[in-house]
């Protein structure tokens, strides 16, 4: 089964988590029939390339309970539902300027009875909401993201990383991170998953 890459590297998960973890397959597969939310050539590595890296920031940081969340262009709901399923007692308000993106995030968090997420049809230049953390996957260059979402972030501390922004980023990153080198964290996923796909695949962590 597919979900056994989850359980591979996320050994203390509940029964109900699992069964929202298994459940992805199809209503993703569904969606994408009629939304192109995933490559139509990635959906059956739904699980490698989408649930499992999105759950590389739970490698990173623990958050604790009542911690609030942005996740700034989720898309279909990436890294916001793999992670919201992983913490149900954290809020994610999952934000996309797509709206039938934002109808698959919905409709997938109804299903699975997710209800710690709150998706919105919004920019982000619209959000006004602050939050412990903004988190994202490859949505666009570092430096626009920080100029956009650094109003976001709520100066009051609840965890053991102090708040800020953390990007899910592949590839060369040098001249993207060149103007934060001093206090950016930049941590290759390799460390934690052994699959082939996530060489050079990475976690920018920077804190605002």
């Amino acid at each position: 089964m597919q979900i056994d890459i989850i359980k591979k590297y996320f050994k203390d998960l509940s029964d109900k988590q699992i069964k929202q973890f298994s459940l992805l397959y199809d209503l993703y597969q569904d969606w994408n029939a009629k939304i192109n939310i995933i490559s139509r050539k990635d959906i059956d590595n739904l699980y490698e390339h989408h649930v499992l890296h999105s759950m590389a920031i739970a490698k990173l940081i623990h958050f604790k309970a009542g911690t609030t969340i942005l996740d700034f262009g989720t898309g279909g709901g990436f890294p916001g539902i793999p992670l919201a399923i992983l913490f149900p007692e954290v809020s994610f308000k999952m934000i996309d300027g797509t709206g039938k993106k934002i109808k698959v995030a919905t409709e997938i968090g109804k299903d699975i009875e997710l209800r710690n997420i709150l998706p919105m049809h919004m920019r982000g230049e619209e959000e006004k909401d602050k939050f412990d953390f903004i988190v994202s996957r490859a949505v666009m260059p570092l430096p626009n993201l920080i100029k956009i979402v650094r109003k976001n972030i709520s100066k009051e501390q609840h965890n053991a990383l102090p708040n800020g922004v953390i990007v899910l980023k592949g590839g060369n990153l040098k001249e993207e991170t060149k103007s934060f080198k001093k206090i950016i964290e930049q941590i290759e996923l390799t460390q934690w998953f052994e699959e082939e796909w996530f060489k050079d695949k990475y976690i920018l962590y920077l804190p605002c």
